[in-house]
């Protein structure tokens, strides 16, 4: 592999402390390396920014409810769909772009990790066949369990040895990354045309609640030391007022301690964060509980956040909270999908339009900013559009340059058609922080790499790490005044090396690299219940066996096996 020696950019690095100095970065085998020899290729980043490559926590990029997005949603593909000129392929889609045009886009951006935030077991194959399919960045997944029948059974039991061998077997068997718990009880309650709105609110059938769901997982995921925390869509996502079940949700992890090995410090991940933190009791009072949200968030130090920007686009909404779905499609009335998982969890897709013209839509808008603007800890809190749900990951940029310049926020701010009413129902008029690149760095690197329990690779630029490097046309000696200047930079990258190739070249693809998969093996006590259960549910309630369930070797090639072992 060549060698590059990276000079005189102005390297933010959270994870050597490093904000804004000027530094070479040598690269070697794929690795960043303290000295290279005198051919090693000089790149010159003088009068640039110099980052690690980003990573996305949460985004849903692959798998059925993506796919069927794209169908279900042809007009999607007129927003931007075109063959930019040279390797790659033809590219489709703004909200649910192709899976060649996700991996292009990420680059060209400066990310090189995505997470999909919810793979359905059942469906395992279908998701790591898109992963597979998209280029360049690398990937991981969660499979769901918050209404899994499994799930569900042992934890009325309190059997959180059952809960966490079930939660390996799922691991092993769909390539799987950590938990991933979603509206808990509330999508199993779906199928009786029900819902959990409170986390005391009782699973008809099982009779547990939303609170012992997520307190149960999140014991089985402590219990299996997993790298990530457990990832928790909160009940009652969308509606005015849900700050206070947001708030009973988060309290559930305190005095959980971490159990693992890969430097994460948190029990819980909190996502899109800006769905959950509404006050008011209907819409026409509705407003904003980021600062009440938030100051819960900054005290409690075993969580973590994102925050789930709306970008205010056409865009596509798509989550395994299924009743959520169906309560949106009866608010705008466009069309709607929904699909039951047997045994396993369900999911929606609706079209949204975030219209700066109408109040709620403004609102939510300046939640996801206070979120961040609020957040204390940078590492604990990261940028997120819920890509589709809040906005295509595309507006990254956009929104980087809004939390970073004040006057660009309040230039959108003040166009609004109902400016006066946002304002009086928000805090972000009178927020004059600015975040900076260093704070950025740890928004989009250290702090999600940290949470990920990937640091050891990811997120810096220590001799070590792997050499995922992105480069900006940003100076901060001479940083812009113009937030479309510093969205235009953060939109294309001057150059984007991944393990140590240029797969980004001003803007253009010029290599698809080499992308790997994650996925984390766990290992526990042989537990002759759990297989009892999983082959007599399989004999008895699934439409296929068990031996047809699990997703190949030659399914996630390149894979990257991390393994914890709870047999101890």
């Amino acid at each position: 592999m060549s060698e590059y020696l990276i000079k005189n950019g102005h390297v933010f690095d959270p994870v050597q402390g490093i904000k804004g100095d000027k530094k070479d970065i040598g690269v070697k085998d794929g690795k960043i390396v303290d000295k290279v020899s005198s051919s090693a290729k000089v790149i010159d980043a003088s009068g640039k920014t110099v980052m690690a490559g980003a990573l996305d926590i949460h985004a849903h990029v692959a798998g059925p409810k993506v796919n069927a997005g794209r169908w279900y949603r042809p007009e999607d593909k007129h927003f931007d769909s075109h063959k930019k000129p040279g390797i790659t392929r033809i590219e489709g889609g703004k909200s649910i772009p192709t899976v060649f045009k996700t991996g292009y886009e990420y680059a060209r951006m400066g990310f090189t990790f995505v997470m999909e935030a919810a793979m359905p077991p059942l469906y395992a194959r279908h998701v790591h066949e898109e992963i597979h399919d998209t280029p360049i960045i690398d990937e991981a997944a969660l499979p769901v369990f918050g209404n899994n029948w499994f799930i569900l059974e042992y934890l009325k039991n309190q059997e959180i040895e059952n809960t966490a061998a079930y939660v390996a077997w799922v691991m092993r068997q769909t390539k799987g990354y950590g938990i991933k718990v979603v509206n808990p009880g509330g999508t199993e309650a779906w199928a009786w045309g029900l819902n959990c709105l409170t986390i005391h609110d009782p699973v008809p059938y099982f009779e547990i609640t939303p609170a012992e769901i997520m307190t149960g997982l999140m014991a089985a995921n402590e219990y299996l030391g997993l790298p990530h925390s457990m990832h928790v869509h909160q009940n009652d996502l969308g509606n005015p007022g849900n700050y206070k079940v947001t708030l009973d949700s988060l309290k559930l992890a305190e005095g959980v301690k971490p159990n693992n090995k890969f430097g994460r410090e948190q029990v819980m991940h909190s996502t899109h964060l800006q769905f959950h933190s509404y006050k008011g009791e209907n819409w026409g009072n509705f407003e904003s509980g980021a600062k009440e949200v938030m100051d819960y968030v900054n005290k409690q130090k075993n969580i973590t956040i994102d925050t789930g920007n709306v970008t205010l686009d056409e865009t596509t909404t798509m989550t395994a909270d299924g009743p959520f779905e169906h309560h949106l499609h009866g608010l705008n009335h466009l069309k709607w999908i929904n699909v039951d998982v047997e045994l396993e969890t369900a999911a929606g897709v609706v079209p949204y339009i975030y219209d700066p013209d109408i109040k709620v839509c403004a609102i939510q808008w300046a939640i996801g900013l206070e979120l961040a603007l609020y957040a204390k800890d940078p590492m604990r809190c990261f940028i997120t559009t819920d890509h589709p749900n809040a906005g295509p990951f595309t507006r990254y940029p956009r929104v980087y340059a809004w939390l970073m310049s004040k006057k660009y926020r309040d230039e959108r701010l003040n166009t609004f058609k109902h400016a006066d009413k946002v304002i009086s129902a928000t805090n972000l008029s009178g927020m004059d922080r600015e975040i900076t690149l260093y704070e950025l760095a740890q928004m989009t690197r250290a702090g999600p790499a940290r949470a990920l329990g990937l640091m050891k690779d990811y997120g810096g630029l220590k001799a070590g790490m792997n050499a995922d490097i992105a480069i900006y046309n940003i100076n901060p000696d001479k940083f812009p005044s113009d937030g479309a200047a510093i969205e235009k930079a953060f939109a294309n990258v001057a150059c984007l090396l991944k393990d140590g190739k240029i797969c980004v070249d001003e803007g253009k693809i010029v290599d698809v690299g080499k992308k790997h998969t994650f996925w984390v093996d766990a290992k526990v006590k042989e537990n002759k219940q759990v297989k009892h259960d999983i082959k007599e549910k399989f004999l008895r309630y699934y439409s296929l066996t068990e031996n047809n369930y699990s997703v190949p070797e030659s399914y996630a090639p390149h894979q990257h096996i991390i393994s914890v072992d709870a047999t101890q």
